[in-house]
């Protein structure tokens, strides 16, 4: 995309040569934060010599898990190697076999369609509601069949979904709900902890979320004894390993080798002992960039409902076309000219995912297991249309996000800048609007269909 400098009015705008309202000096904070106590902990993993979840004896693991369970509220915790991991291994725990079909969103990280996929099961997408960025329970209804097995209801952005809506529906079809709570750490819905809520449910402790371990990690969290036993034989060829003892070596059913490490345990507890002190000041620090932003009608910062909290894994912003005196039809130039004056003030604002999950090439070109699961008896396979998400498609268009930056307890004063920028873009609004008026554009999901192809071709012209 090419932009033209506008009138003079806007020189002071740092992508036309002005200043940046954030000094480069004042950069994002390393995240996660690495106290003396983490390292501590990682230190006691290495002089026990317990690696793995096979090591008899080993604590931190069995650790981990106890304090999760505490923490959301569960009677049972299962950590393992990664968050998708967590989702497959919870999904197969919960009954899901080869040929149902689970419910997933339309707009998430695409781990959350390809774990039931890694069952053999068909992704069934449903639209998300506008405001919340989660699933939309109306349209939700719609999408059951008599296949359907599961829900994967994910809490985006760490916004916990209208579970009471969702579980009504599925308890009046007879389906599992199952929790993607891998960006919502600690928030709560009505109450209770996220995590806690559906038959089985799922966090992901990647280094980039507000709960990290130094690596990789995933917790899965359940009520259900027997949901928690047949996730313990998953995770590991399905075996049941004592926690001492002689290993059997049995293979009861046919399991994954996802086991978690000892070393990214300890440090995830430690890293707990801090979460509650980090999210009252991750609360403090975005609510005051948020309610600054809320003063400038053209960009619409993210809503709360009064029965839930949110954990601020990501801040997305949409644009307002009419407060810039646009039509309605130009919300993704005006996205696209705003992000770009966003940026070259210093503000790192970014898409999150590029295109809806059914238009990924995976699921449009049925690129699972040679055709399967959808070329299965029984299965009906329907086509995975992005224009059948009308919703998704709109806010992948008119919303751009800032990730990482508010995470740090230290981010209040980056944040304050952050806010400095917005008010300098909006006072150039007019000119900017002009620009973006005269903009050549292509939407996010279609510019990221062609990369694909492109992509894909390149892959097999290189082999």
């Amino acid at each position: 995309m090419t932009i033209q400098q506008p009138a003079r009015q806007t020189v002071d705008l740092a992508m036309f040569g002005g200043d940046r309202a954030v000094p480069r000096e004042l950069g994002i904070r390393p995240w996660p934060m690495v106290t003396g106590q983490d390292e501590q902990a990682v230190h006691r993993v290495l002089r026990s010599g317990r690696f793995t979840s096979a090591s008899s004896g080993e604590q931190e693991i069995a650790g981990l898990e106890r304090e999760w369970a505490r923490f959301v509220g569960t009677e049972h915790c299962v950590a393992v190697s990664n968050g998708t991991a967590a989702l497959s291994v919870a999904l197969g725990a919960a009954g899901v076999e080869p040929g149902d079909e689970v419910i997933v969103p339309a707009l998430s990280f695409i781990g959350s369609a390809t774990a039931p996929l890694h069952l053999m099961a068909v992704p069934v997408f449903v639209d998300i509601d506008p405001v919340t960025f989660n699933l939309d329970p109306a349209a939700l209804e719609a999408a059951i069949t008599s296949r359907t097995k599961a829900i994967v209801v994910v809490h985006l952005h760490g916004l916990p979904a209208d579970m009471d809506r969702i579980t009504e529906i599925a308890a009046r079809h007879g389906i599992t709900v199952v929790e993607d709570a891998a960006q919502a750490h600690g928030a709560r819905y009505r109450g209770r902890s996220v995590g806690s809520i559906g038959a089985v449910n799922t966090f992901s402790l990647n280094v980039s979320k507000n709960l990290a371990t130094c690596g990789e990690g995933g917790l899965i969290t359940t009520d259900d004894a027997d949901v928690a036993t047949r996730a313990l034989m998953l995770r590991q060829f399905g075996e049941l390993i004592p926690a001492r003892g002689e290993r059997s070596y049995v293979a009861h059913l046919l399991g994954w080798n996802c086991k978690p490490n000892a070393i990214q345990a300890a440090f995830t507890r430690s890293r707990l002992t801090q979460l509650p002190a980090e999210m009252a000041v991750r609360e403090e620090n975005v609510g005051r960039l948020l309610g600054r932003l809320a003063a400038y009608p053209g960009f619409l910062v993210p809503q709360v409902p009064q029965d839930r909290t949110h954990a601020w894994h990501i801040l997305r912003i949409r644009v307002e076309p009419a407060a810039f005196g646009l039509a309605d039809e130009l919300a993704g130039p005006l996205r696209s000219v705003l992000q770009r004056a966003l940026r070259a003030e210093g503000v790192p604002a970014v898409p999150y995912q590029l295109q809806p999950l059914p238009a990924q090439r995976v699921f449009t070109g049925r690129r699972g297991f040679g055709g399967y699961p959808w070329a299965l008896p029984g299965v009906v396979d329907r086509p995975y249309r992005p224009g059948d998400f009308p919703a998704t498609l709109r806010v992948l268009d008119d919303s751009f996000t800032i990730q990482k930056a508010h995470l740090h307890p230290d981010s209040g004063p980056l944040l304050d800048r952050y806010a400095d920028a917005f008010e300098k873009v909006w006072l150039n609004r007019e000119a900017l609007a002009a620009v973006a008026a005269t903009t050549d554009y292509t939407p996010h999901w279609e510019r990221a269909s062609e990369i694909a192809d492109t992509e894909w071709a390149g892959a097999f012209d290189a082999r």
